[in-house]
């Protein structure tokens, strides 16, 4: 799922996003409450009118976002039992972000899969923050079902269809806390599960053993999302631990800055082809594409692929040309749908 954290992915429409065979993306309460606003989004008819995506809409709590500005300058904001409360750093105003508050405002941008508020961590925090991250987000948790609960049955009633409530899984590297925060979310009773922190150690290698942990923690019936897993190694080590659901904003990232990814081989209905070496990147700044009239991978594809050579696209990148980012972002994307295509028919 694409971040389309302010509303939208980076320099595509949804047209664009159903041809690259997108089925969801992720938008972000942090975000959206700043700006435009929830009263400008809830006006608007919610966040599918408001976007043109009528896709199943994710929305993000914004409990990593505003760790993450927090955690590099305290004095905009602090977490406290209560929710968090930050200021933007262009904003005098302060908001403060309660799991009810969260649940309310997912729920009137007319979300499909809400998620529960939740405090991050690094898994390179001390024990003892990790033991407090964790009480927090079940209590939060329980806050969130709570008014989730309520809203749902006010608005949708007991036999229409109903959005969906995942809930976080904290606990850094400790399988202690884990298992701590599995079971008593478990208790509780949601819709799905997320691997919650930070998913890279400080080298920037994926946490593997704990996120397998955390995956065996909730039964296989429940689907669950990877938080932030995002590059395509990640992905498939992640969705062979049994992960279904994956969000990151590195593959436009990625795509935007220049780096491309490649199919090594043409490896689609190779039952049980498990080399986890399957593609490569691909540097579109490089002075050898200046003149390659191949496109960026002969495995895919995207629109880009089927239509445009490298050249083309370097020209575009040297230009900084606003086409160049549409047609890169697509190929990103489009690798990527096409990943998970191939993930999903592999022997479990």
């Amino acid at each position: 799922m694409p971040d389309a954290t302010r509303g939208f992915v980076r320099s595509l429409g949804s047209d664009d996003l159903v041809r690259c065979g997108v089925q969801a993306v992720v938008m972000n309460v942090f975000h959206l409450m700043q700006y435009p606003g929830s009263s400008v989004i809830e006006a608007l008819g919610g966040l599918h009118t408001f976007s043109g995506w009528h896709g199943p809409v994710v929305t993000d709590s914004g409990g990593f976002q505003a760790y993450s500005v927090i955690r590099k300058n305290p004095k905009l904001g602090s977490i406290t039992n209560k929710g968090i409360s930050f200021r933007p750093q262009s904003s005098s105003r302060k908001f403060l972000l309660a799991p009810e508050k969260s649940i309310r405002l997912q729920l009137k941008y007319g979300t499909d899969i809400a998620i529960c508020l939740d405090e991050c961590t690094h898994v390179s925090d001390p024990f003892e923050a990790q033991r407090q991250s964790v009480a927090r987000t079940v209590n939060w948790a329980e806050r969130c079902k709570t008014e989730f609960d309520r809203t749902v049955k006010r608005i949708h009633g007991p036999k229409e269809f109903r959005p969906l409530l995942f809930a976080v899984i904290q606990g850094g590297g400790s399988r202690e806390l884990r298992k701590e925060c599995a079971e008593h979310l478990l208790e509780m009773g949601f819709d799905g599960f997320s691997y919650g922190g930070y998913p890279l150690d400080a080298r920037g290698k994926l946490l593997v053993d704990t996120i397998r942990y955390t995956r065996e923690l909730i039964p296989a019936g429940f689907p669950m999302i990877a938080l932030g897993v995002g590059s395509p190694g990640n992905v498939v080590q992640c969705a062979r631990l049994g992960y279904e659901l994956f969000d990151s904003s590195l593959p436009t990232r990625d795509a935007r800055q220049g780096r491309l990814y490649v199919f090594e081989r043409d490896f689609f209905g190779q039952s049980g082809a498990r080399e986890d070496r399957v593609f490569s990147y691909l540097y579109i700044q490089d002075k050898k594409h200046m003149r390659s009239k191949a496109p960026v991978s002969a495995h895919c594809d995207c629109l880009t692929c089927s239509n445009y050579t490298l050249a083309y696209l370097h020209h575009l990148f040297s230009t900084r040309d606003a086409l160049y980012f549409r047609l890169a972002t697509m190929h990103n994307l489009r690798f990527m749908t096409l990943l998970m295509e191939r993930l999903k028919g592999e022997p479990q």
